[in-house]
């Protein structure tokens, strides 16, 4: 019986080691101080007789003037901590039972009996459950094995704790157990035994265990941010420009700003995010990048070269210019510096009678004799039509040659595409754009006159110039 006894308290014992209630942050604890044991339990007929001189302290407790226990214990999650206590006195105050006179104990010397105890606990705290910083109380039950004089055997407990925490960290710490001998009934309370009985503590608990990397105050497990130092509001994440907004969800870290931006600022107040405004201290639409438009012409003023005129963003936000004010802007128009129509693209028109002009010199055109050369006296013709030409750069024209009917027909179509030529050639040299200009030869085909007369002949014998419409 005795070794069973032995046994399943060893087995409290160890399921209770590395115990005692501390918390989550700081999971270990070490408790340290002196220790009483009371025989009186052991000694009493009653429950309420085993208690009724519990601060007895003078006559029953049993106390040596050092540091008597060590309790090592670890926090387990929830309000629950295990761990194991170590503790050693002299019992020199032996509660005897009551003898022939009711309520009186007789209180022996047993011979300052050597006392040892290893215990195991678990603990539950309701220092939560209260919402208290400072006050803790706990209750606690376990197992252990306790030495006395010759004598050891197993004991099953149970008690109350209550900690003052005088910091995060430190507290003063009380705890009485009751501790119930695995014994014989019948030899309980004997001095050469393993009595009932009830050990008190008090001493000193320091917490510990809890890893804080970034110095914040607030540990690792409950920090959002366990490598930078921040705030408790924050989960231990920073908020540099402390507009409450932690830094790895701020988008402007360094300077207060918004939630609606991401934490970053809009000085002008238009809806854009300062990083993202290309005039942050001017109020502008979203369109131009935060930029004001004066003119309301869609270019920002900070680009506009007009301001104040409305322009498109072509031409810098100006109104396009219409130098020779002939109602076609220049950028449309082929005659910048000479009105013209709108229908010419802004060129003059060339008329009827100018056309019959350019004819009229075209008449006199002469050549010599079966060639394409001109004659000296031709020369100023050819000026007066390069002129009329000049002044209408956006007109074209057909340059045609026609021959009378004297020869063979071969040779006049040939010599008269070789004079129209001559003409074109001449235009192009003197000014002319070559895409203005066209030449054909005709021949003998498209007589005006008759072939019979050498005044007809003269006649046939002709350039022309058409406008080509």
């Amino acid at each position: 019986m005795k070794h069973l006894n032995k046994l399943f308290a060893v087995a409290l014992m160890f399921v209770g080691i590395n115990s005692q209630a501390q918390d989550s942050n700081n999971p270990w604890a070490i408790s340290f101080g002196a220790n009483a044991v009371d025989t009186r339990v052991s000694a009493a007929s009653s429950v309420e007789d085993q208690f009724s001189q519990y601060f007895n302290v003078k006559e029953n407790w049993n106390i040596i003037p050092s540091v008597s226990y060590l309790n090592v214990s670890k926090n387990v999650g929830g309000n629950f901590s295990f761990g194991i206590t170590g503790s050693i006195n002299k019992i020199s105050r032996f509660v005897l039972p009551r003898t022939t006179v009711p309520g009186d104990y007789t209180v022996v010397n047993p011979g300052d009996l050597s006392y040892y105890a290893a215990d195991g606990v678990i603990k539950y705290s309701f220092q939560d459950a209260l919402g208290s910083k400072w006050f803790d109380p706990s209750a606690h039950i376990g197992g252990g094995y306790t030495w006395l004089g010759d004598a050891s055997y197993g004991t099953v407990n149970g008690g109350l704790g209550l900690t003052l925490w005088f910091s995060e960290m430190v507290g003063l710490s009380f705890q009485s157990t009751y501790k119930y001998s695995l014994e014989d009934s019948a030899d309980r309370g004997m001095a050469d035994n393993i009595p009932t009985h009830m050990q008190h503590f008090a001493g000193l608990t320091f917490k510990f265990g809890g890893k804080d990397t970034d110095g914040d105050g607030i540990y690792d497990k409950d920090d959002a941010c366990p490598e930078v130092a921040g705030l408790k509001q924050f989960k231990g994440c920073p908020d540099t420009d402390g507009d409450g907004i932690i830094d790895g969800s701020d988008s402007c870290p360094e300077v207060a700003g918004l939630a609606e931006f991401q934490g970053c600022p809009d000085t002008d107040g238009d809806g854009i995010a300062d990083k993202d405004d290309a005039c942050p201290e001017v109020a502008g639409p979203k369109a131009l990048n935060g930029c004001p438009d004066a003119d309301g012409d869609g270019v920002a003023d900070k680009n506009d070269k007009c301001p104040q005129v409305v322009g498109p963003a072509a031409n810098g936000g100006c109104p396009w210019p219409d130098t020779d004010g002939d109602g076609v802007l220049d950028k449309d128009d082929k005659c910048i510096d000479v009105k013209g129509t709108v229908a010419n693209n802004g060129c003059p028109e060339i008329t009827e009678e100018q056309v019959s002009q350019l004819n009229a010199y075209a008449k006199t055109i002469l050549f010599n004799s079966g060639k394409a050369t001109f004659k000296q006296e031709t020369f100023a013709v050819l000026q007066s039509i390069t002129a009329i030409l000049k002044q209408y750069p956006s007109s074209k024209f057909s340059i045609e040659g026609h021959t009378d009917s004297d020869g063979k027909d071969a040779a006049n179509q040939k010599l008269s595409e070789d004079r129209a030529g001559a003409v074109k050639n001449y235009l192009i040299e003197n000014g002319i754009d070559a895409s203005r200009l066209s030449s054909a030869g005709f021949g003998e085909s498209k007589p005006i006159d008759s072939n019979k007369t050498a005044k007809g002949k003269a006649n046939n014998r002709r350039v022309e110039v058409k406008l080509v419409k």
